[in-house]
């Protein structure tokens, strides 16, 4: 959806996913993690850009497994689409996407009204601040029986300003198929506790697998169409203030959206899987808009 997307300039580091060495996924669980303090490579020499980890052969750097719920602290400026919208008097209430310079992505469900979206890790910082011009909601989007379709467009009243905190997620392909099993990550700003009286200022990350839907049945029966996909219910999962936020899984090394936070249990329950909007099933509802408008 837009070229040189997924590929941030500051690389994350996630504890629990998966990299290759000789073609087998591993974790760095095991080896050495730092030389004098800093972050070190397979090899054992760092590999930093302004003092933050960068890619190895296009992949990221990770540590062993992890609160979004039992996540961790990202990266400053490591996912570089994540955008939190917020009201006129700074409550941050949904997260999003960034897919190009004059659009973002988020959950149909969440309320985009008079909104500003902001573009930052940290959410008390001076972030860039771009007032909403128009929204796009799944015109069959279903909320009164299962979220079905939970999708909506939010188009920038002005282009959101390319750099290396700032720039677009990869989006995945109506063909693309991403297995069960897969290890995905999802971002945000949500309770990291279910109890929790206050959202985290700094951006939260976790590595959590995806569930097929079959799977996710055993769970949530006939509730989950096929406009949804799941993952999680290994310890770690999202929660409230993260509807709308991203599921991305690597696609040929670069960072590709695959799901929009969505629904999950009430109490956030971390062995229970949450639910996103399957973006391969709604892909060609997003070209449609974007090119028409």
């Amino acid at each position: 959806m837009s070229p040189g997307c997924g590929i941030p300039a500051i690389t994350p580091v996630i504890s629990g996913y998966p990299r290759t060495i000789n073609g087998y996924p591993r974790t760095i669980s095991g080896y050495p993690r730092t030389i004098n303090g800093y972050p070190r490579t397979i090899s054992g020499y760092p590999r930093t850009i302004s003092g933050y980890p960068r890619t190895i052969s296009g992949y990221p750097r990770t540590i062993g497994y992890s609160r979004i719920i039992n996540g961790e602290e990202a990266v400053p400026h490591s996912w570089p689409w994540q955008v939190s919208l917020q009201y006129s008097n700074g409550f941050h209430f949904c997260g999003g996407s960034l897919v190009n310079k004059n659009w973002v992505v988020t959950a149909a469900h969440c309320d985009v009204r008079s909104v500003h979206a902001f573009m930052e890790h940290d959410r008390s910082s001076n972030a860039e601040n771009i007032q909403v011009m128009k929204v796009f909601k799944h015109p069959h989007y279903n909320y009164g029986v299962r979220f079905n379709n939970d999708i909506q467009l939010v188009k920038l009243a002005s282009s959101a300003k390319m750099n290396t905190h700032v720039s677009p997620v990869c989006v995945a392909e109506t063909g693309d198929y991403i297995p069960g099993g897969t290890k995905c990550v999802t971002t945000g700003w949500g309770l990291t506790h279910s109890d929790s009286p206050n959202t985290p200022t700094r951006l939260q990350q976790v590595a959590l697998p995806l569930l097929t839907n079959e799977q996710c049945r055993r769970y949530f029966g006939n509730s989950l169409s096929r406009q949804m996909i799941c993952a999680g219910a290994s310890g770690v999962s999202s929660c409230k203030g993260d509807s709308g936020g991203p599921l991305v899984c690597q696609k040929a090394g670069a960072w590709t959206l695959v799901g929009i936070v969505s629904w999950g249990s009430g109490d956030c329950n971390p062995r229970r899987p949450a639910v996103y909007a399957r973006v391969t099933k709604l892909r060609a509802w997003m070209d449609q808009i974007i090119t028409a408008n």
